[in-house]
């Protein structure tokens, strides 16, 4: 069945270019990257979907895993060892999780190996837990039902591991798996066929004291160990399991233990922690009993324990556990009473095989079951309260417990007589009667168990086809979601099961009905587990039916992993399915009927897609009965299934134009002229019935702008009807109250609006080809314009988006008043510093006008992009690219900078192909060097943007954007091949590329104010790939030192003189100057007193010292430190400045500044002379700089003596090489004002 689980690609055989792709909706709530897989589609096996894409071989790691048990001794005593041992060993053995028989020939020497280390005498405490360590993973891989078969087990291993097991600290919870494993180890020595009563020997001990009987201790350690709270207590019951049933146990402790057990159950109760261990100790240890136990052992205890049970009324318990407990033992005293037989009644189908099916064009003939009578023996009383039991059970909120009290039911009813099995169907069918998620859920469960063990007689399919056809596509809304998920999996996993339990022959009359709902679910539901439960039941029946039409086919197409892509299934798996017409109406019908209403409003724009994509396979269908339908549903009540309806209405008729295109009639010749009269109304009943109004609005708005978009499209007759006007009035008004919808859907409902009024006016708003109505275009555009000023900023983002989207004979005439009505909101919105969105729009809209307007370089202004007009357009453009506005919300203007990238590009392209000589040179060298600078920031999204807008104007082969600054540099800089593989999120592949842009002297500066917040910025990764990239361009340029001052003086210098009050700049800016410092970049300058560059940067920092900002003035300090490698006068002033911060009425400014100074003596050894170095240094280290800056006045005088600065500097004696670089605000005797 490898074939079945190849993937192919699907997509219709009808109706070209008609199909909406996968990328026009985008990405399901729960694709790409879901793997939920149920209890039962692991059970579907090979050739039912098989999970497994990577199958292994066999044990590949032998050899390694051999030396790694053999290392245990040498790695025990370290915790580092011993945990790196044990996390290998585990991860070897995890890849064999799905495949664990491949280890069954590589237990034996595993388990001796380790089983030798804790054997011995002298073994350490360490090394013999760190075996038992090994040996739970072993078991946690392989299950322990097949593990603890490779344990010894003969007679002289009781003793021993009895006296290992008493040892053991019950309470430590570090070493519970030395326990576990003991436990199971101490299971399988019960199994020793001799009687352990002859192990006992003389039960007097040398001391005078006796011996407790080896029965007593086993039975001693089994009952201490049920009550634990860890993994234990399974392995407890299993030693119950065992051990109570060997023959010379039952005799002498069989009664008691029941006792003890039902004793503990009575006694304790769901109220603590402690009682619920208990219980789930004494009801599992019962379980595993009755379940290997002898009928004929047990039998005479089963009335008292099933009265117990009833009596505490376990299945009445608040925890799930225990009730689950109660249903499993319940169904195991049920089976005692019932002699252990095959029913001879069952149903039995003759050949299993999938190959034969798949060789053969006919299904072997059925074996029918055997005819012989029913045994006849009594049934007690008894067994109909443990059906009553497990009938409940099914009903439990629960799933374990369903599932437990399922699998009861089937085992029961397999050894009932064919009457009463009748009646236990038929008690399982009833649970369908009600209209509860859980006994559907429970009721889909037990019919699969009972399916597949052959006690579903043919003869009752016809009942149970119709309830399984229903719960495929189950769903009960409950409030803002539904329920119904587990019941449509269920189902699947019933219809699996029929297709291994009945011969093609039975199932024939219900073929189509399974095949057509399977489907559906697998394309259409909303959960990924359904559909790929569904996929795997209809391969399933494929391979072992072979009588459902076109199977393999679909089943190649849709398989298990095709099926996980939510939009991919209903867009285009759905479309290959309903090419066989077998299939079509179902799919549609259930899409109408089931989807249309549904409560995710993402299913039902998909379904409206779906519609759309399926109309080609059936368009008359589509047209005379589907519409009509859709038409009355987007006029009822129900909010969702209007909202859905109209989406519907809206695809499906436009998919029916596209469709005319092809046959040469117009829609009105397809759809019924009620249909189009009916569309047509949808409008005015909304409005009148005022379905536009509050959360309804949501909804509604966006749908029927929708359906106002396609209907234009589509070409319907209205044009000068009265319907236009109603509809460009709810286009209006939806942009005016659009601040008044919930945010999450504003860009849903502005979308749809855009697209609506783009399409209306496309269509209705034309006088002649290309011509608009005058009217109607002074009237939309003067609205706009109006509406541009006002006081909503939504209601300014929607009528620029809306002056944007119009057509280009829209917007003929009217181009100069467009512009300058977007030029002067951008303004005003930059100058109130407010309404970021609004700019961002204005922009936006700005490129689409001249994307549509287009470019004459002579041509009028009022009707082209031309010579006149083209400077104002580029000055908005470019502005916005240096609009770093910031709020609550961060960099907003963020947004702005992105969209002004964009319609540069845009605007850029089009005048390049068209009529490049209005481009100016300044023009293009400001968007070059913008772009540059915004590709060297931080925020990788705007960084890659930037990057990538730059690449493309650079490397365009259809325009070449002329006047681009050092072209031929940026071309040998950024070839063709880094165009395609740089990418520019990655900081670590961007930054060595962009640095590069420093040596290009029209680029320097704008490249350089962009690395100032990356390198001084606080993502580490961005922070060292920045750094390390301009550290290296500044290594490169040492020897060349016209070059190194023309960066440090004319680039450097300038953005902290220009940005001194920005703290946006000027704090990066002071960080990345502190490491350039420290990592020598400016050596060579330190060679000359008082050179001018350090001179400027020490005026400058005066400046930021003045700051009441903490983050600048830590930073100023550093770089304080770092200017005082520079010899000369500006060395005293350095420290006259350190010295003033260091009485800094900020706590952490003074503790900062004692800490950094100390450091910059110790690196620095001739900034003091060596005689009072020492008294200087412990000045600095035995401070306490925390104290009042009142106190700490004596502690700075006395380091100014000995640093030898003054303790005055008046203003007369400031050397003017410092004050001429001040900016005037800061000079002494001026207030400055901090920040920007």
């Amino acid at each position: 069945m490898a074939s079945l689980r190849t993937q192919v690609a699907c997509s219709g055989d009808a109706g070209g270019g008609m199909i909406i792709s996968e990328t026009e909706v985008g990405c399901g709530g729960d694709e790409a990257g879901e793997s939920d897989v149920t209890e039962k589609e692991m059970d579907f096996g090979g050739d039912g979907g098989d999970l497994k894409t990577c199958v292994l071989e066999g044990f590949a790691e032998r050899g390694a895993s051999q030396a790694l048990i053999a290392s245990l001794p040498d790695v025990h005593g370290e915790l580092t060892s011993r945990e790196a041992a044990t996390e290998k060993f585990q991860d070897t053995l995890s890849q064999y999780q799905d495949q664990p028989h491949l280890l069954d020939p590589h237990l034996e020497w595993m388990v001796n190996m380790l089983l030798e280390y804790v054997r011995r005498e002298d073994c350490p405490s360490s090394l013999f837990h760190l075996g038992f360590k090994f040996l739970y993973i072993i078991c946690k891989v392989r299950v322990y039902k097949i593990f603890m078969r490779r344990f010894p087990h003969e007679v002289a291993d009781i003793e021993p591991v009895l006296d290992l097991l008493s040892k053991q600290d019950p309470t430590d919870t570090e070493t519970w798996w030395t326990r576990y494993i003991l436990l199971l180890w101490l299971s399988m020595t019960c199994l020793t066929p001799f009687d352990l009563s002859r192990l006992d020997g003389n039960l007097q001990s040398e001391d005078g004291r006796g011996r407790e009987p080896i029965m007593d201790r086993i039975l001693a350690i089994a009952k201490s160990y049920l009550g634990v709270s860890d993994g234990c207590r399974l392995a407890a019951s299993v030693l119950v399991s065992k051990f109570m049933t060997r023959p010379d146990v039952l005799k002498k402790y069989l009664g008691d233990f029941l006792d003890w057990s039902l004793a503990t159950i009575s006694r304790n109760n769901d109220q603590s922690l402690d009682s619920i261990r208990v219980l789930d100790g004494a009801l599992q240890s019962l379980a595993m009993l009755f379940q290997h136990g002898k009928r004929e052992d047990l039998l005479q205890h089963v009335s008292r324990v099933l009265r117990c049970l009833e009596e505490n009324h376990l299945s009445e318990s608040s925890q799930a556990t225990l009730r689950k407990l109660n249903v499993k033992l319940i169904q195991r005293l049920g089976l005692t009473y019932l002699k252990p037989r095959l029913a001879p009644w069952r149903y039995q189908r003759g050949s299993r095989s999938i190959a034969s099916t798949l060789l053969t064009s006919q299904a072997a003939d059925t074996v029918k079951g055997t005819k012989q009578e029913d045994e006849d023996y009594d049934i007690p009383e008894e067994l109909e309260t443990v059906i009553e039991h497990l009938l409940v059970g099914l009903k439990d909120k629960e799933t374990i417990v369903r599932w437990s009290a399922a699998k009861g039911v089937g085992r029961v009813t397999g050894r009932l007589p064919k009457e009463l099995a009748d009646e236990v169907v038929a008690s399982v069918l009833d649970c369908f009667c009600f209209q509860e998620t859980d006994t559907w859920h429970g009721g889909c469960l037990a019919l699969a168990e009972l399916g597949r063990r052959g006690l579903l007689l043919p003869s009752r399919l016809t009942d149970v086809v119709p309830l399984i056809i229903k719960a495929l596509t189950y769903d009960e809304k409950r409030g803002a979601c539904s329920i119904g998920a587990n019941v449509r999996d269920a189902a699947c996993y019933v219809c699996w099961s029929f297709a291994r339990a009945y011969d093609p022959k039975e199932l024939k009359p219900f073929v189509n009905q399974i095949a057509s709902s399977l489907l559906v679910t697998t394309v259409f539901d909303r959960d990924v587990s359904c559909r790929k439960a569904a996929s795997a039941a209809f391969q399933e029946n494929v391979g072992r039916q072979g009588t459902f039409p076109h199977g393999i086919d679909i089943a190649t197409a849709a398989d298990y992993h095709a099926v996980g892509i939510r939009n991919h299934c209903y867009l285009n798996t759905s479309v290959y399915i309903a090419s066989f017409p077998e299939y079509t109406q179902a799919l549609i019908d259930h899409l109408v009927t089931k989807k249309v209403n549904h409560w995710d409003g993402a299913i039902r724009e998909l379904t409206s897609k779906a519609l759309h994509n399926l109309t080609p396979q059936a368009p008359d269908y589509m047209a005379t009965s589907v519409l009509p339908q859709l038409s009355n549903m987007a006029v009822a009540s129900d909010l969702q299934g209007r909202h859905g309806a109209i989406l519907a209405c809206a695809e499906v008729t436009y998919a029916l134009y596209k469709l005319g295109l092809h046959t040469g009639r117009t829609i009105v010749d397809i759809i019924p002229s009620e249909c189009v009269e009916a569309l047509k109304g949808i409008h005015q009943k909304l409005q009148d019935k005022k379905r536009y109004r509050g959360y309804g609005g949501e909804l509604m708005r966006p749908a029927m702008c929708r359906l106002i978009e396609k209907l234009s499209l589509s070409k319907m007759p209205f044009k000068s009807d009265p319907v236009i006007t109603g509809w460009q009035g709810l286009i209006d008004d939806t942009i005016k109250t659009l601040h008044l919808v919930s945010s999450g859907v504003k860009d849903g409902i502005m979308a749809a609006v855009l697209c609506a009024l783009s399409a209306l006016c496309e269509e209705f708003y034309q006088a002649q080809p290309d011509q608009a109505d005058s009217e109607k275009q002074s009237a939309l555009v003067c609205q706009y314009m109006d509406e541009l000023q006002s006081p909503q900023m939504l209601t300014r983002c929607g009528s620029a988006l809306a002056l944007g989207c119009l057509p280009g004979f829209m917007i003929h005439g009217k181009l100069k008043q467009i512009l300058d009505g977007l030029g002067q909101m951008h303004a005003a919105c930059l100058r109130e510093r407010h309404f970021p969105e609004a700019r961002r729009d204005a922009v936006r809209a700005l490129a689409q006008v001249c994307m549509k307007a287009g470019v004459c370089a002579g041509g009028p202004p009022a009707s082209f992009l031309c010579s006149e007009n083209i400077a104002d357009v580029y000055a908005v453009l470019l502005d916005s690219m240096d609009d770093y506005t910031t709020d609550s919300r961060g960099d907003v203007g963020a947004w702005v900078r992105e969209a002004a990238m964009t319609s540069l590009k845009d605007v850029t392209i089009l005048v390049t192909r068209t009529a490049p000589e209005i481009l100016l040179p300044d023009q293009v060298k400001r968007m070059m060097c913008g772009l540059a600078r915004q590709s060297a920031e931080k925020i990788d999204h705007y960084r890659a943007h930037a990057g990538t807008v730059f690449m493309q104007l650079l490397h365009d082969a259809d325009a070449v954007v002329p006047q681009i600054p050092h072209r031929e540099e940026l071309l040998s800089i950024f070839p063709p091949e880094v165009q395609a593989s740089l990418n520019w999120k990655a900081p670590s592949q961007a930054f060595p590329y962009i640095t590069r842009l420093l040596g290009l002297p029209e680029y320097q500066y704008q490249t350089l104010l962009g690395l100032t917040v990356s390198v001084g910025g606080m993502t580490q990764s961005t922070v060292t790939a920045s750094s390390q990239s301009l550290f290296d361009y500044l290594r490169g340029i040492q020897q060349d030192r016209a070059a190194l001052e023309h960066f440090a003086m004319h680039a450097l210098i300038r953005i902290l003189r220009e940005n001194v009050r920005n703290t946006r700049i000027a704090l990066p800016f002071l960080k990345m100057l502190n490491q350039l410092l420290s990592n020598g970049c400016f050596d060579v300058f330190t060679t000359e007193e008082n050179h001018p560059f350090c001179v400027d940067l020490l005026a400058l920092c005066e400046v930021v010292r003045r700051s009441k900002d903490v983050y600048k003035l830590r930073a100023c300090v550093a770089v304080y430190c770092g200017l005082i490698q520079f010899p000369g006068e500006v060395r005293k002033e350095i420290l006259y400045q350190l010295l003033v911060l260091i009485c800094h009425s900020f706590l952490v400014i003074r503790t900062t500044t004692a800490s950094l100074m100390y450091e910059m003596l110790l690196t620095y050894d001739d900034v003091v002379d060596a005689d009072v170095l020492d008294d200087v240094m412990n000045l600095l280290s035995d401070t306490n700089w925390e104290s009042e800056p009142a106190t700490l006045h004596p502690a700075q005088n006395h380091l100014r003596e000995l640093l030898g600065v003054p303790t005055q500097r008046p203003v007369a004696q400031i050397p003017w090489v410092f004050l001429e670089h001040i900016p005037p605000c800061d000079k002494p005797g001026l207030t400055v004002v901090s920040g920007p």
